[in-house]
């Protein structure tokens, strides 16, 4: 790009020349958010020396000497001049080793003038010229294709195998510099990848793909008696509902949950990249099935690992790593008020906001929270063999521990019995995921985008529909129980889902006293 710039003097007799900027397209993460940065460079006659402008963090820094390494062992001769990579826009702290190969190509292509619009450059370089891959990689380039920004890149070969997942966009790879260094010469970017196939079933609903997995690692027919409570699991898993079980120990409450998430409702192509994106910024790499995943934290976990944090650059947590999948909190009573009181907004609003002095991080965490808890401190209080140790103090202390807008935000409440020598597994996990796909149909072809459990205020009013029966039963569980605002829409909701299961078009009678079962007591 030669530019002239005509002041009205008189030219010069020796023509000045400006000096080619050139630029190459890249991205930095904010969050989980991509950042669209312009990586130019600049060079001068003076005293020989290459410097990064542009807030670049220290792993951009060190790139200086990838670059030159990698340059020179294929046989490049670094240029006597002053080199300025700059990173714009210059107020926004850039990270991530992945600007590397955009840096390296600015100055092996110093003498040419690249034009290639809506082309993103992004690799690691080995000190041998290898274009690597890094951990960014795949959050980078799925938030840009989310924002509709990205259309093609230039992407280390040996991360195709999880960037091919991303569709619509076109890949071009390469495993060297020089390879990436002849693409720009001869201009040939045309897109060596295919697209990949997810190895799951899939459910065809209107023009939207769900895929979900016949794998029951875990079976609910391991899960003997306890058929009210294998019921409320089968509805939490079909609306995606928030589900309290109690009991004494032992009686299977953590079988059961280790078992749902075996037979939750299918998953979109963007919901699966969603989570394979979150597992990346935990540094876990995704095998991308259409399984939802689970999380379930020690009751010693900290704030700061089950919600994200860290003192100067915010980690995703445990509440973000579950978005799309279960949450489970065993002995809930235990985790510390900080935590559980902190949990409402993530289950009310479905995001999980971390301010830091550097950054304001916003997490997806669309959730499903799952929690266990004995009804005293030494477990016996229900037990009909053991006697329960506890004073009547200890056991209102412990209780109280889970403050009511707290419990305000789980729909569905168990107490389950103690397993006696009769009981068997009468459901397999193959059974009750059946049901649920059938009542996820039900769902989406009444048109609702969100799953039963998590229907915002207007769509509770559009899709849970009560007959009048219904309706006049629910209008004395109110006046009688004194419900809340929200826990009028909770039962709601769960009625919804019976509905579904029990194949109603409308709440009916039914349907609305076996939500008001699971009700909370206290």
């Amino acid at each position: 790009m030669n530019a002239q710039v005509d002041s009205g003097t008189p030219p010069k007799t020796e023509a000045k020349q400006e000096a080619i900027v050139n630029r190459l397209t890249c991205a930095t993460l904010e969050g989980v958010n991509a950042q669209v940065i312009e990586v130019e460079a600049t060079f001068t006659k003076g005293l020989p020396g290459f410097s990064v402008v542009g807030l670049a963090s220290s792993d951009i820094q060190e790139a200086k000497e990838r670059s030159k390494a990698a340059l020179m062992t294929n046989g490049f001769t670094f240029p006597p001049l002053k080199i300025t990579v700059n990173l714009s826009p210059s107020d926004i702290s850039k990270k991530g080793t992945h600007i590397d190969l955009s840096i390296a190509l600015l100055i092996a292509l110093h003498k040419r003038d690249i034009q290639e619009e809506g082309l993103f450059v992004f690799g690691e370089l080995g000190l041998d010229g290898r274009v690597k891959t890094s951990s960014m990689l795949f959050p980078l380039i799925l938030s840009l294709k989310e924002q509709g920004i990205i259309k093609r890149a230039i992407v280390p070969k040996e991360a195709i195998v999880h960037l091919s997942y991303i569709s619509g966009v076109e890949f071009i790879t390469v495993e060297t510099l020089d390879e990436a260094i002849t693409l720009f010469n001869e201009g040939a970017f045309a897109a060596n990848t295919q697209r990949f196939d997810y190895r799951s079933e899939k459910l065809p609903l209107g023009e939207v793909d769900y895929y979900y997995e016949k794998k029951y690692a875990y079976d609910f027919s391991d899960v003997k008696g306890q058929g009210v409570a294998k019921r409320a699991s089968l509805i939490a898993a079909a609306g995606m509902h928030n589900f309290l079980m109690e009991g004494s120990p032992g009686c299977g409450k953590s079988m059961i949950a280790k078992r749902l998430k075996d037979i939750l409702p299918p998953l979109t192509e963007e919901e699966i990249l969603s989570i394979a994106k979150h597992q990346f910024l935990d540094g876990i790499t995704p095998n991308f099935s259409a399984i939802r995943p689970i999380r379930a934290p020690h009751h010693t976990a900290t704030s700061a690992s089950v919600f994200g944090g860290g003192s100067s650059q915010a980690k995703i947590g445990e509440v973000a790593l579950a978005h799309n999948g279960i949450l489970f909190f065993d002995e809930l009573p235990h985790f510390s008020k900080q935590v559980l009181e902190a949990l409402r907004e993530p289950l009310q609003d479905r995001k999980v906001h971390i301010a830091r002095v550097n950054a304001k991080i916003e997490y997806e965490a669309d959730i499903m929270f799952v929690a266990a808890q004995n009804p005293c401190p030494c477990g016996n209080l229900l037990s009909k063999t053991k006697a329960c140790r506890c004073s009547e103090i200890e056991i209102k202390r412990y209780q109280n521990k889970l403050s009511d807008p707290f419990l305000d935000r789980i729909d569905l409440f168990v107490v389950m019995q103690e397993v006696s020598s009769g009981d068997r597994g009468d459901i397999t996990s193959a059974q009750m995921h059946e049901a649920v796909l059938k009542a996820f149909g039900k769902q989406k072809a009444r048109g609702q985008k969100r799953l039963n459990g998590k229907l915002i205020e207007e769509e509770i009013e559009k899709y849970c529909k009560l007959d009048n029966e219904a309706s006049g039963i629910l209008e004395g569980a109110i006046q009688r129980f004194a419900l809340s605002h929200r826990s009028i829409a909770s039962i709601k909701k769960v009625g919804r889902t019976i509905a579904d299961l029990n194949g109603h078009e409308v709440i009916e009678r039914a349907d609305i006293l076996e939500a008001l079962s699971y009700r909370r007591r206290r």
